[in-house]
């Protein structure tokens, strides 16, 4: 189908150039199979074909040096024949295939199912019905009202209708969330600009606007939007690996392999090409098509297989969510582990969802059973009535009636609004996060944020604002404070210094006059050269007319700026044949490498190292004291003959004539140091890591705030930290960086290595109880892999290269860290959004499910009907969502520690609110359940037969049940305990527009719903009764909070989520670049392994006990000990070397083979941290854990994956050596033991 589509594409194409053969020398068919070529190939065939780059610009109609003229009717020309730069997106699910998807639901098709069969026998009147009323018995009590038999139709279609509404919202949720992030998609995508030459002018295009002929600049950091093929490069060096695989970079040249391709990475250096494929005709559209093409396969063959496993889905599935079912979401994770799709939060929800699923579904299966054991006891045994035939319709309309109950019950237990609320949480945080400069690339990265504990911030550009000012120079032996008038410096030194600065940087960077009077000239390109041509400006010198003389393509060689050589440089030939090169770069390298510095007068003296270390002292720290950023700026003549060798960097670049040290100032953001105040207040520790040398960026430090004077705190270089992370062969050490970390502030000089290794360091980290969660901030291309290490990348939205946005999770717009705490205020909020609406939700189930279960136990009737029951599910899962989970932000999230990963879901104080209300309620309703009817002066509605008129008893019950909602609603917006619920109600109209209309809607339902809602109108009094009882929640409400939670001691930790769910998902996928899908296999093996090694253990120390004599205490004894001793991870007294042997024994054979042992997921962890601890005063309670007892008991805080069969023929091949390995040491140190045995059975 696809290439079907594609070879349509490219025919209509060729019809097209037939008919414009005229306009352009190339065919598009042409140009597609000269960029398949590469290297020498491509520069043969460019020669022979076309007469080299020229003749190809010539044949495409655009200058090599001006580029396109840029008229409208040309560029659509050129569209019409060449295709759009932009490869078109995949089409969105229509809103029927929405629908389609949530109908899938099992809970709803089984309503469905009910509900039809329910409406088939409300029609079918049994024959001989007037006789055969009496022998049926009390079954057919309430057949003899004529007008009520014509009326059992209702229930049966208000549960359709109901499940339709229930549809058609998640199906609306759903189709908003995908227009949002589309809307997204397509903002990232207007983001990216390309620099392109039109008309002699360097403008900024929309890359979606770029075409074929265009004249593309390229530099470092670019992510190349079209193909093209180089004219000029200086250095270019390409990391092509996103279409090769191969992670080494490609040096291009214009006479050796021209070829640049879309969608790779320029690493080093710069230059122009001209674009000859754009969207689906570049090698990266191709690809994309291939992909859509074999997308369409793909789900043909999944179709299939899913109509095989439809029946196995159906037992799977206790629970689909807004997300999709969540068992095929495991499935396909399986198959590829995209990346982290699967955020901490929504990993903790969907287990706590599954959770509740399982135990509704026992629950309602428990309500069925009983109501129809006890119907068939009371009729046929008691009453001994026979089975008569032309009964059993009023029978099984009993029996469905039971079983829609049950369903009910399943429906109302199963909170299928905790997905919903994560993502309309995350979908109204990341659209109003845009109003605050972040773009989300990643939806989960908002929630991850609010978790931060740590941030390793770049300096310059985020925390300062990236204006860059030479304020301070050295020239001709004097140091001015300021920039000096022209007159005093000689002349030589002068003219040196402007030209080694116009020619040694990018003829990209500019400095263009201010938009708006009186407004700062707009800088242009790097800041840094920025800075320095502002000095040449400065000087009363016009860098632009020494560009002119010496344009572009006449630069000799050019060294161009990487993060190894720390300096650039630029080789020009002098009219006399000889070359001239100039230097510039950071101060320290580029004064090593000098061995002359220009004098007073303007010619060239020795300098010796002694210079050196007073140049240093004098000059380079009191500059660096102030905050500076230090430059020496440098040239060497070399004779025309012998020509050098360019490619011998070391020489070229070595014996110097220093000509200034500039002294550069870009000011902090006036904001920042507020911002890190904030962070530190919130317990978010901020680090620096920079470039810069340590004396600068400890000045900055101070003046932003992230160090204060006198604190005991690490501001290090790059070399020292390297020093003190690495051991004698180099390798970097997770103890060694456990010393470094957490007191370290400022790194200086930092290489991206030692950014990534840091970050790495600091989340690898298990010193601390609560795995450190890290931020990163980053703009080259080389903080690449430290923003997608870390758990949520920012790359800045203006300086930052398109290779750190691409591996970044957020973008800043505005390049301001005060964005970052904005982030941080978001990512909280949807935190506390989630639990907010889980703390309401569940006071909600608890009690509903209790109600129906015990009510329909002991009236044989919920008191609750089917239809009451959706309407309560739709406000509290819907509504309730959208009203709290849009709750606008505060300051005061600001004021508490972060989360951290582990923390439960249901803290100890919504414990406490949950059960409080739940019990307050359940007091309220079984009240009125059993003496309603007179304390009202009613009639009762308890034990009414089959198709009954709604009673007004049960239509209070029902009434106040949902007025208690409201009012909890309102008391669920305070997590923390405290007292005012309605401080800040007015600023979030969406809740109080919700809270009324289900108000409005409710007093509808009751005063004109009648039979399908079951509900009889209520008079005013009645009313106001119902509104007093639901009022009562808010006092209750603060009567809960008096209670202290230190009084509530077994509330602790009821709703941890065990470690389980935070190793094995989570973190597989972390590390998934690294990991295979084998591999994978075997680690789920080594749990399993583990999980019997721990047996072996328990069973070595039990033996070792009873061998030394001692009783049955002492092993407990000994297991504590144990416990305690391997915690502090000095396994040195514990009386059992053997058991110590089988763990080491297991470590060495395991972790031979496998790489990463330090990554978080591996058992390595597990090994070092046996967690057997051992807690008397706080009993572990998980919420509903699904573990088996007794490894339960055993494993006490972590759990093992449950594996399916396949995994385990793994885990048994991967742990065979292990077997001997274990039997050989345990065995020699006893081998009459009865361990023996035990390993060989196994």
């Amino acid at each position: 189908m696809g290439d079907m589509s594609n070879s349509d594409f490219y025919a209509k194409n060729q019809r097209n150039e037939d008919n414009h053969a005229s306009p352009f020398g190339c065919s598009l068919m042409e140009l597609r199979s000269l960029m398949e070529l590469r290297g020498t190939e491509a520069v043969v065939k460019l020669q022979e074909d076309y007469g080299g780059v020229e003749g190809l610009c010539k044949r495409l109609k655009t200058s090599p040096t001006e580029g396109l003229a840029g008229a409208q009717p040309d560029l659509d020309k050129r569209k019409e024949l060449y295709g759009k730069n932009l490869i078109p997106p995949k089409k969105p699910k229509t809103f029927l295939q929405l629908v389609w998807e949530a109908l899938q639901d099992v809970t709803l098709i089984i309503l469905e199912l009910a509900a039809l069969i329910s409406l088939g026998l409300s029609f079918y009147h049994p024959p001989g019905e007037r006789g055969g009323g009496e022998s049926c018995g009390a079954a057919a009590g309430g057949v003899e009202d004529e007008g009520e038999a014509d009326a059992g139709w209702i229930e049966g279609a208000a549960i359709l209708l109901s499940v339709v509404c229930v549809v058609l919202v998640t199906a609306f949720n759903d189709w908003s969330k995908e227009k949002q992030f589309r809307g997204l998609q397509s903002r990232i995508e207007q983001e990216q600009k390309f620099q392109v030459v039109r008309g002699g002018q360097v403008i900024q295009l929309p890359v979606a606007d770029i075409v074929v002929g265009d004249i593309a600049q390229v530099k470092y950091g670019d992510l190349l939007p079209a193909d093209g093929v180089l004219i000029q490069g200086n250095d270019v060096k390409i990391d092509e690996s996103s279409l090769t695989g191969e992670s080494d970079h490609v040096k291009k040249n214009a006479d050796k392999d021209p070829m640049l391709l879309s969608g790779t990475h320029v690493m080093e250096g710069s230059g122009r090409m001209v674009v000859t494929a754009v969207g689906v005709n570049s090698q990266t559209g191709i690809i994309f098509t291939l992909l859509g093409a074999g997308e369409a396969e793909e789900e043909k063959k999944e179709k299939k297989v899913k109509k095989q496993d439809g029946a196995a889905a159906m037992e799977m599935q206790p629970l689909k969510s807004a997300e999709g079912g969540e068992t095929d979401e495991k499935e396909r994770k399986k198959v590829s582990v995209p990346k982290k799709e699967k955020s901490v939060l929504q990993g903790k929800l969907t287990k706590l969802a599954v959770q509740i699923g399982k135990a509704g579904l026992l629950m309602s299966a428990i309500t069925v059973i009983i109501l129809v054991l006890y119907f068939a006891i009371d009729n046929f045994v008691m009453q001994k009535r026979a089975w008569l035939p032309e009964c059993t319709p009023i029978y099984i309309q009993y029996f469905v009636k039971f079983f829609i109950i049950g369903v009910t019950v399943l429906v109302v237990a199963v909170p299928e609004g905790l997905p919903l609320a994560v993502t309309i949480s995350l979908a109204y945080s990341v659209k109003k996060m845009m109003k605050d400069n972040n773009l989300v690339r990643h939806l989960d990265a908002c929630e991850t944020m609010g978790n931060a504990t740590a941030i390793c911030s770049d300096k310059t550009g985020t925390l300062t604002t990236n204006r860059m000012t030479a304020v301070q120079c050295y020239v001709g032996d004097v140091h001015y404070k300021e920039i000096p008038d022209p007159g005093a410096l000689p002349p030589k030194s002068l003219d040196l210094l402007a030209n080694a600065i116009a020619i040694n940087s990018a003829y990209t960077t500019k400095i263009l006059p201010a938009d708006k009077e009186g407004g700062l000239p707009k800088q242009v390109g790097n800041k840094t050269e920025c800075g320095l041509l502002g000095l040449v400006l400065d000087l009363k010198r016009d860098y632009q007319s020494i560009r002119n003389q010496l344009p572009e393509e006449k630069l000799y060689k050019v060294y161009t700026f990487n993060s190894v050589r720390k300096s650039m440089s630029t080789v020009v030939k002098l009219s006399d044949g000889s070359f001239r090169m100039y230097s510039k770069g950071a101060s320290e390298i580029v004064l090593k490498k000098c061995s002359h510095i220009m004098n007073e007068v303007g010619e060239p003296r020795v300098f010796r190292p002694r210079d050196k270390d007073d140049m240093v002292k004098k000059v380079i720290e009191p500059m660096a004291c102030d905050g500076l950023r230090t430059i020496c700026v440098a040239y060497r003549d070399f004779t025309g003959a012998p020509e050098p060798n360019w490619e011998d960097e070391n020489n070229i670049l070595s014996d110097l004539t220093a000509i200034c040290v500039v002294g550069i100032e870009d000011p902090v953001r006036p904001e920042v140091p507020d911002a890190i105040q904030k962070c530190q207040r919130a317990g978010i520790t901020v680090r620096m890591v920079t470039g810069d040398n340590i004396n600068t960026a400890r000045a900055i430090a101070i003046k932003c705030g992230i160090i204060h004077p006198g604190e005991d705190f690490l501001c290090i270089d790059g070399k020292e930290f390297n020093r003190r992370i690495r051991n004698e062969k180099g390798e970097v050490e997770q103890e060694r960086i456990d010393k470094v970390w957490p007191k370290l502030r400022v790194l200086a000089r930092s290489s991206p290595t030692d950014k990534h290794t840091l970050v790495k360091g600091i989340i690898d980290s298990t010193m601390v109880d609560q795995r450190q969660v890290v931020a990163v901030t980053g703009d080259g291309t080389n903080d690449g892999p430290a923003l997608k290490k870390a758990d949520v990348g920012f790359a800045m939205g203006i300086a930052g290269t398109d290779v750190a946005k691409e591996a970044s999770d957020i973008i800043l717009t505005d390049d301001n860290f005060s964005s970052i705490v904005k982030a941080v205020m978001w990512g909280r909020n949807v935190y506390d959004s989630i639990s907010k609406f889980l703390q309401f939700q569940l006071t909600v189930n608890v009690v509903a499910v209790i109600v129906a279960f015990t009510g329909a136990c002991i009236t044989q009737d919920s008191p609750l009907k089917a239809v009451q029951m959706l309407w309560v599910n739709l406000i509290m899962d819907t509504f309730a969502s959208l009203a709290l989970a849009t709750e606008p932000p505060t300051e005061s999230l600001l004021r508490r520690r972060p989360y951290g990963r582990n923390k439960p879901l249901i803290s100890s104080t919504m414990t406490k609110n949950i059960l409080g209300h739940g019990v307050y309620q359940l007091i309220i309703i079984f009240t009125l359940l059993f003496v309603g009817e007179q304390i009202f002066d009613i009639d009762s509605g308890r034990n009414a037969p089959l198709h009954a008129p709604p009673s007004e008893h049960y239509t209070i019950i029902f009434n106040t049940f949902v007025m208690m909602q409201l009012f909890n609603e309102i008391n669920a917006r305070k997590i923390h305990g405290e007292r005012n619920v309605f401080e800040g109600i007015f600023r979030n109209p969406i809740f109080c527009s919700i809270v009324f209309g289900t108000f409005a809607v409710q007093i509808v339902i009751v005063q004109f719903g009648g039979k399908p809602f079951s509900c009889q109108p209520l008079d005013v009094e009645k009313w106001m009764w119902c509104v007093f009882l639901g009022l009562g929640e808010l006092v209750w409400g603060q009567i809960i909070a008096t209670i202290p939670n230190s009084k509530l001691r077994f509330l602790r930790r009821a709703g941890q989520l065990t470690q389980k769910d935070e190793l094995p998902e989570e973190d597989v996928n972390e590390e998934n670049e690294e990991i295979d899908h084998a591999e994978r296999e075997l680690r789920r093996g080594q749990i399993l392994w583990f999980r019997g090694l721990n047996r072996i253990q328990t069973q070595i120390e039990v033996v070792n006990t009873f061998k030394s004599g001692t009783s049955f205490q002492g092993a407990g004894a000994l297991r504590r000990q144990s416990s305690t001793t391997s915690q502090n991870q000095d396994v040195t007294n514990v009386s059992s070397p053997s058991h110590i042997r089988v763990v080491n024994a297991f470590r060495s054979s395991l972790y031979e083979g496998l790489e990463k042992p330090d990554s978080r997921s591996s058992i390595h962890n597990f090994m070092t941290h046996p967690e057997f601890r051992i807690e008397d005063s706080t009993p572990n309670i998980p919420l509903i854990d699904d573990t088996d007892d007794d490894s339960a008991r055993r494993r006490g805080k972590y759990s093992s994956q449950p594996t399916s069969p396949n995994k385990n023929n793994n885990a048994i091949d991967s742990g065979i050596n292990l077997t001997i390995d274990t039997s050989k040491s345990a065995a020699s140190s006893s081998p009459a033991s009865p361990l023996h045995s035990l390993e060989t059975s196994l």
